[in-house]
C-alpha cells in the first residue's frame, strides 16, 4: 500500500464510480456489485476521504443498490477480508473437539442476529437466545453497541452484574482459548473489524441507515466456520433479499425471519414470514479425482449440494405457546434493566408463561431447528429431560415444538447460565 508523506494511506479517487452511480441514465458503463465492493474495500484501509465515503454510502442508499443481494454479499465479503485474521486450523480443531454433533447438526458454530432498525425496541432477544442455545450449539454471537435501539447486544452484556464478561478482551488471537472452555462466545465487532473506525464518523454524521446496517449478519469474522444461523430483518422486502445474499455468500443452513409487524425477530404477537435455506444433494454432481474433502474449496461449477429457499409462515401456536401483544415484551429500557431481565431468565426466576420468556424461547427454537439438532428420535439431554422427543412437524417441515422443549430445558437445567458464567470467567482472565 502506498502512503503519503505523513505516513497515512494515500487516498484513492472513486469519482468515476460516484458519477456512474449519480447519473445512471447517461453512464456508458453500468455499475456492478464488484465495482461497488472494490470501492467499499478502500474504506477499511482508510483510503477514501470522508467526503467520498459519505457520497458512496448516500448514493448506494438513494439508488437502492444497498438492497441488492449481490452488493450486500460482496461488500460483506470485503469487510470480512479486512477483519482481523482468526487462525482457522486451531479454531477448527477446538470446535471439532468440543462441538457435539446431534441429529443433522455437525457441531459447527452458529449465530442468531438481527439487522435492527425495526423501531419496536423489544428486549435483547437475539443476545439472550444465543446464550440459551449454547448448551446444544457452539455459538459465535457477533454484535456491537446499540445503533438503532436503547440497548445493543454489547451494551446488555457489559451491564451484567455483579461481574460482566470482558468482551473487549476477546480477540482474533484468543477466541480459540475461549471455546476450549465454553460453547458460548461473543465477538465484539470493533475488536475484529478495526477498519470500521474510518467509517464510523461518516455514519454518525449522515444520520441515515446505510448498507453497514445490513451487513452485520454477514460480517461475522468467523463466517467460514458458521454452520447455521437465524437472521432477523426489519421489513418484509428485505426477506428474499437477505435469503439470496446468504445463498450467494455460501450459507447452507440459515433462516431469515421477519415478524408481520416488520420486526427482526420471530413475533410473539402473530405471524412471522420465513425464508429458510437448506442444502440438498446436487443430482448433477460429478466427483473429480482432485477432491480433498474441503468444502471451502468446492467447485462452484460442480457443487456437491445445491441450496434451496423455502418460504412459509410461523405462528406462536406452531411452537406450542400462546400469542402475546408486543406491548407485553416492550423493551425500551436501558442496558442495566435488560441485563437484569436477561439474568432473571437464565436463572429461571420468571414464570414459565412469562411473555418475554416465551418470546425468547421461540427464537431459540428457530435456531435449534435451523441447525438440525432437533432431528433426533430419542433424547438424552441430562437431568430434567424426560426423553420424549416431540416429532410433530409444523410449517416448513420444522420440529418447532421440539426446539422450544429443548430451549426450556436449557434454562430450567441451568445449562445456559453455566455456559454464560464460564464465558464471564474465561474472558476476565484473558488480560
Amino acid at each position: 500500500m502506498s502512503t503519503s508523506v505523513e505516513g497515512k494511506p494515500e487516498v484513492v479517487s472513486i469519482s468515476p464510480l460516484l458519477k456512474r452511480l449519480a447519473y445512471p441514465a447517461t453512464a456508458e458503463i453500468r455499475v456492478s456489485a464488484d465495482d461497488i465492493a472494490s470501492a467499499f474495500a478502500l474504506i477499511f484501509d482508510n483510503r477514501l476521504s470522508d467526503i467520498q465515503t459519505a457520497a458512496l454510502l448516500t448514493l448506494l442508499h438513494s439508488t437502492g443498490k444497498d438492497k441488492h443481494p449481490d452488493v450486500i454479499a460482496k461488500c460483506s465479503h470485503r469487510m470480512r477480508e479486512a477483519a482481523c485474521t482468526v487462525e482457522k486450523s486451531t479454531l477448527r480443531q477446538v470446535v471439532k473437539k468440543r462441538g457435539q454433533a446431534e441429529g443433522n447438526y455437525n457441531g459447527g458454530l452458529c449465530d442468531i442476529v438481527g439487522t435492527g432498525g425495526d423501531s419496536h425496541s423489544t428486549f435483547n432477544v437475539s443476545t439472550t437466545s444465543s446464550i440459551i442455545a449454547s448448551p446444544f450449539l457452539m455459538t459465535a454471537k457477533h454484535g456491537n453497541r446499540a445503533q438503532t435501539s436503547f440497548s445493543g447486544s454489547a451494551d446488555v452484556l457489559k451491564a451484567i452484574a455483579p461481574i460482566a464478561p470482558d468482551i473487549d478482551a476477546v480477540t482474533a488471537e484468543n477466541i480459540s482459548k475461549v471455546y476450549e472452555q465454553t460453547n458460548y462466545a461473543f465477538l465484539f465487532a470493533p475488536n475484529f473489524h478495526p477498519g470500521m473506525m474510518y467509517a464510523n464518523p461518516v455514519r454518525r454524521g449522515l444520520g441515515l441507515r446505510t448498507i453497514f446496517n445490513l451487513m452485520g449478519p454477514l460480517a461475522n469474522p468467523v463466517e467460514w466456520a458458521i454452520e447455521a444461523r437465524v437472521v432477523g430483518v426489519a421489513y418484509q422486502a428485505l426477506g428474499p433479499v437477505f435469503a439470496e445474499a446468504l445463498k450467494q455468500a455460501g450459507a447452507k443452513k440459515a433462516m431469515v425471519v421477519c415478524g408481520e409487524e416488520d420486526m427482526d425477530e420471530i413475533s410473539c404477537a402473530g405471524y412471522t414470514n420465513c425464508w429458510r435455506l437448506t442444502a440438498k444433494p446436487n443430482p448433477n454432481y460429478k466427483p473429480t479425482e482432485s477432491e480433498d474433502g474441503d468444502s471451502s474449496e468446492e467447485d462452484e461449477e460442480n457443487p456437491r449440494q445445491i441450496v434451496e429457499v423455502d418460504t412459509f409462515k410461523l405462528h406462536p401456536s406452531d411452537f406450542g405457546v400462546p400469542s402475546h401483544p408486543l406491548s407485553a415484551v416492550y423493551g425500551r429500557k436501558m442496558p442495566k434493566d435488560n441485563a437484569e431481565k436477561l439474568m432473571s431468565i437464565l436463572r429461571n426466576q420468571l414464570p414459565r408463561e412469562d411473555p418475554i420468556v416465551e418470546f425468547v424461547l421461540m427464537n431459540v427454537a428457530a435456531l435449534l431447528v435451523t441447525s438440525g439438532v432437533c432431528e433426533v428420535e430419542t433424547s438424552n439431554m441430562g437431568p430434567g429431560d424426560d426423553g420424549k422427543v416431540i416429532t410433530e412437524r409444523g410449517p416448513g417441515g420444522g420440529r418447532w415444538k421440539e426446539g422450544l422443549r429443548r430451549a426450556r430445558w436449557a434454562i430450567e437445567s441451568g445449562k445456559a447460565l453455566e455456559h454464560l458464567e464460564k464465558f464471564i470467567e474465561v474472558t476476565n482472565k484473558l488480560n
